[in-house]
Parts: C-alpha cells; structure tokens; sequence
C-alpha cells in the first residue's frame, strides 16, 4: 500500500491547529506526521492527543520546525506572519509542499514566500472555504462586467479575538474585484470611513470590518449603482470548513511543480 502523505500542523495549540489535527487524524488519506508549537510553550515535549485532553497519539509536539518538516510531505500552517515566512524557507528545504492560512501578510512577508515557491509547493490563500472562493471568482467576473458608476463595498464579519483587519478573505475579495476593473488594490482601497470624509470618490472599494462574539467568518460584496444594488454573501457556520480545505490543497500539492498556487487552482477554478 502507498504510504500517505505525513501533515505537519503549525501552531498546534491554537483553535485551527487542534481542528486540522482532528480533520487529519479523520482521514484516509493523510497522516499526522508532527506538530509543532513556540519555544516555551507548555505543549512542547508533550503527547499532542494527552494535551488536547484525549487519548495519547503517540506524537510529541516539538519546536524544531526543520527536524519536524524533514519528515513531512506536508505543512499546514495558520499562525502569525513572522513565523509563515520563516516556516516558508524551512519547508521549501525540505520540498514539503507548504499550505499557508496565515493572514496579515505584508509585501515583503509575500516577497520572502515568493522566493521560497520557487524550490517547492506553497498554497496560499486568505480562506480555504470552497464557497469563498466561488465567490472571489463570481466577484471578479461582476467587476469585469459593471463600470465605474457601480460602488463597490466589502462588509467582513468575525469574533473579538481576530486581530487583523480587513480580513484576508476581503482582501482575497478585493483584489478580484479589482483584477475584474484592471486596476491595482491598493490605488483604489478605502479602509472604514470615520468623520466628515467628503464624498465617495468614483472608483474606490471600500473595506469595512465588524468585531464580536464568537462570529467564525461573515463576507459580503456589495455592487451599488443608482437605483439598484447587488449583493454577493458567504457564510460560515463551522470553522472546520476550513480545515478541510487546507487538506485538499495539502493532497493537491503532492507531486506538483515548485511554484505559489491558490485555492482556484486547487479547485480547478483558475
């Protein structure tokens, strides 16, 4: 029998580490081959299942990512930009193909990833949701159809512990739109207007952001003209959604070219 791809899973204490280990502990087709968590941590050296309150699983959370990546075909990681990028070059070293959630990301974060996708696989996307990305897809098609007499507005909702703003997701969202109007984002970005602003200027996408609750992830673009408004909405109920599709893409990897790839090419939508 072949041997299933082995997953290293980055931060695994977090909320979204203990669900892809879960996931992957579910599946048929992969394996958990490590888990890692910082230096300090009160998990490392431990039995990762005893420390998510369970069974042993015989895998001890470790924090030398090289010695954990050497042995994986895989790394899932949704953790903090600073450690994504260092993650990056170790797993491009180890040819592991590297699926990357992490949002926050600066240009030169991107610029670092960038180098690392050319000795190895990385899949980066802002949400792993298939829904979501139907919906990047569907918002760059609208924009590329409407022209400038169509605002266009981007409302994201999420819990009170998200410490980014906007969203990678309405991000992800507004570069669609603004590949369908042939314009760069960051030209015509308006980020949460506060005070006497003036009048919306022709042109611009708006971002705005909403905090509370426990709210696991609420996207909605707005396409607004005189007399008639189009409204494009996802939402997501179970933050395991996006565990699964960081499987999928960590699978899709497998024996592909080195280079950055997103959710669309997973999902044969590019």
């Amino acid at each position: 029998m072949t041997e299933l791809p082995g997953v290293v899973v980055t931060g695994v204490s977090g909320r979204m580490g203990q669900m892809l280990v879960r996931e992957i502990l579910a599946s048929d087709r992969l394996k958990l081959a490590g888990a890692l968590e910082r230096s300090g941590h009160d998990w490392v050296g431990r039995d990762l299942g005893e420390c998510m309150g369970g069974a042993a699983l015989g895998v001890l959370v470790s924090d030398d990512p090289l010695e954990a990546f050497a042995r994986a075909q895989a790394v899932i990681d949704f953790t903090a930009p600073a450690a994504t990028v260092a993650f990056a070059e170790l797993a491009a070293q180890a040819r592991a193909v590297h699926v990357i959630g992490t949002t926050g990301l600066s240009a030169d974060d991107l610029a670092k990833i960038h180098t690392a996708g050319r000795h190895a696989v990385i899949v980066r996307a802002g949400n792993m949701s298939l829904g979501v990305n139907l919906l990047t897809k569907v918002t760059r098609q609208v924009a590329a159809a409407l022209d400038e007499d169509w605002d266009i507005e981007i409302v994201e909702a999420h819990h009170n512990k998200k410490v980014d703003a906007p969203s990678g997701t309405a991000l992800m969202l507004g570069e669609a739109a603004a590949e369908g109007r042939g314009v760069e984002l960051d030209a015509v970005s308006d980020r949460g207007r506060d005070g006497i602003t003036g009048a919306r200027k022709r042109g611009d996408i708006g971002f705005h952001a909403i905090r509370g609750g426990d709210v696991v992830g609420e996207h909605e673009v707005i396409f607004a003209s005189a007399g008639e408004r189009i409204v494009i909405k996802h939402i997501a109920s179970d933050r395991a959604l996006f565990a699964r599709g960081a499987l999928k893409a960590a699978l899709w990897g497998q024996g592909k070219a080195p280079g950055e790839y997103d959710m669309l090419d997973v999902l044969g939508l590019n």
